[in-house]
């Protein structure tokens, strides 16, 4: 019971944290976001670029007493599926900041504040380009070394940046934090619970697509329910997804809707596939009780192509609760800091 109230004290906390954050000149909706720039700390710099023909909105974060002139490491951040760069990709980056890195998180396209027709597309393919992207642009930013470039990649991001780092070899160390195999989700669904219906759900996709061509999009995904009914979802990553983006730590580019389109590609696609293609340094961080924890477990399995690689595991720790309860990140945090150390040769 004791539990249960301070957990509860803690949810109305940060949903008061979250609401003063609305004020945030950047959007940022994580504890403790920069509201200004000083000279001396850590700084945050807004940033646009392409990645093909298509607009990316970035937020760049620069280590105390950032001199252009100086080489630094880098490491990209992969947002959450639904999630934005001003959520938990931006909390981690800035963080990381603070260790001394120059650090980026960036919309996906389709999603966010970024470009990309129509709107919340999420396809494989594509958030993996973008991950090529912002290593592209983080490569070119003044003061990186780019032979020290991490990524860190968190929930969906993860996956995909396992999916990203088989091939980029321009990533010298990975990392994930509660990392969702997107593709076996939609495929299987959640913890396998929908392999029965999977040829109709293809079925469904592939409908959908045709619907497309004549000019009307076709969204799943949505939660539009009441807080009662989300009480009563059977898995704590919706429960605690559903407080999280909707109530603590809600944006207003935020959404977990996407076309349904897009299942034509999630539903053949799987972070293991080739994940013996990663031979960089790999560290899988995941919440000891989080329902998610299999996925992390099934890839630190399967990557038998680096030597270096470990499975960390917060205890106690949910998965959603990684991306805001300062007990956990400060432990993701206190990990990525000996892991990106050491990998990526710091000075």
């Amino acid at each position: 019971m004791k539990s249960k109230i301070i957990e509860a004290l803690l949810i109305m906390k940060m949903a008061m944290s979250a609401s003063a954050q609305n004020q945030n000149q950047y959007g940022l909706v994580y504890r403790g976001a920069i509201n200004e720039n000083v000279a001396g700390k850590v700084n945050i710099h807004p940033m646009s670029y392409k990645v093909g023909s298509i607009d990316v909105s970035a937020n760049v974060y620069t280590p105390a007493s950032y001199d252009p002139s100086k080489k630094y490491a880098a490491i990209i951040v992969a947002h959450p599926n639904g999630g934005v760069k001003e959520q938990v990709a931006g909390l981690y980056a800035q963080r990381l900041a603070e260790l001394g890195y120059i650090t980026i998180a960036a919309d996906a396209r389709y999603q966010g504040a970024s470009g990309g027709e129509p709107r919340n597309t999420d396809r494989p393919a594509n958030r993996i380009e973008d991950i090529h992207g912002m290593v592209d642009f983080i490569s070119r930013y003044p003061g990186v070394d780019t032979s020290r470039i991490g990524a860190l990649g968190i929930c969906g991001g993860g996956g995909y940046t396992l999916g990203a780092a088989q091939s980029d070899k321009r990533i010298k160390a990975v990392a994930t934090l509660s990392m969702f195999n997107s593709g076996r989700v939609r495929r299987n669904g959640f913890q396998d619970s929908q392999i029965a219906t999977i040829q109709q759900r293809l079925a469904q996709a592939a409908e959908a697509r045709n619907e497309e061509v004549n000019g009307k999009v076709i969204y799943t995904g949505d939660m539009n329910i009441t807080d009662e009914e989300a009480a009563k979802l059977p898995f704590a990553l919706y429960r605690d997804g559903y407080e999280y983006y909707f109530k603590t730590h809600a944006h207003p580019n935020s959404t977990f809707r996407y076309t349904m389109s897009s299942l034509l590609d999630l539903m053949t696609w799987d972070a293991t596939d080739h994940i013996d293609l990663i031979n960089q340094p790999l560290l899988l961080i995941a919440g000891s009780d989080a329902d998610t924890k299999y996925m992390s477990d099934e890839a630190f399995e399967k990557a038998i192509g680096t030597r270096d690689k470990e499975l960390y595991l917060i205890p106690g720790a949910e998965h959603i609760k990684t991306y805001f309860v300062p007990e956990y990140v400060n432990q993701a945090v206190d990990k990525m800091k000996d892991f990106f150390w050491t990998r990526l040769k710091f000075d």
